[in-house]
């Protein structure tokens, strides 16, 4: 008995500090290649911060202590790390974050589109989030990969470090892109695409893909051991 009582008093010693622990690590990888023009590129970044603002979205992304990281990406060796990893605790850090994904510059405007160099770029950088339990990448695309190594090439890799890749396929003038994405792109237990039938339809797109890999996911039960130590409290 004396065992049992000291095993559920550790059990929940470590509760807060699991509880306070990183949930998820998010990378919002966005498609600056040649074909999105200036039009396009507000869309989507305007887009992709009201996604962020919404409100299952945002108090997912505190509950989860989550960390953001964004990327711009076109042609091979044309991808970059435009904000670090930034930590989200509070309502206030959400809207820092939006803010400054709209004001974000665009690096570069006339190049080709190289997929597999984005997935790579983003996967080198959860090694600085080690302790974050989920790893995602978020892409958006408005074209076929036509430079650098292929998509598929990065899925090794990807699945060793446990990333999950979600897309959003913008079918403005490629309309089987979706397919596209999902054979080659997309990576991970549950990863999914969500076509946007144009840059139009970006935000609500946006809205509802962040919805579904952010808010719905963070809602999973804390491990069977926590699980049984916070019924005995």
């Amino acid at each position: 008995m004396r065992v049992l009582q000291l095993l559920v008093i550790s059990a929940l010693s470590l509760w807060p500090l699991r509880a306070a622990a990183c949930d998820l690590a998010l990378v919002l990888a966005v498609d600056v290649s040649g074909s999105v023009d200036a039009k396009e590129y507000r869309i989507q970044m305007d887009g992709l911060a009201a996604g962020l603002r919404d409100g299952l979205v945002s108090e997912a992304l505190v509950k989860a202590r989550a960390q953001v990281l964004l990327v711009q990406w076109s042609g091979e060796s044309r991808q970059e790390v435009t904000l670090p990893w930034v930590p989200v605790r509070s309502f206030a850090d959400v809207e820092a974050l939006a803010r400054q994904i709209e004001q974000a510059p665009r690096p570069w405007r006339n190049y080709s589109t190289a997929v597999g160099e984005a997935l790579f770029l983003a996967l080198d950088q959860f090694s600085s989030v080690p302790d974050c339990r989920r790893r995602v990448i978020d892409i958006s695309g408005d074209g076929f990969s036509n430079e650098g190594v292929e998509p598929r090439e990065a899925h090794g890799a990807l699945s060793a470090l446990g990333v999950t890749v979600n897309a959003i396929a913008i079918e403005q003038s490629e309309p089987d892109l979706t397919a596209y994405f999902f054979e080659n792109v997309i990576r991970g237990d549950g990863a999914f695409v969500v076509t946007a039938s144009s840059f139009d339809d970006y935000p609500s797109r946006i809205r509802k893909k962040l919805v579904r890999e952010v808010a719905k996911q963070t809602a999973a039960l804390p491990p069977e051991a926590d699980r049984r130590a916070l019924a005995l409290q």
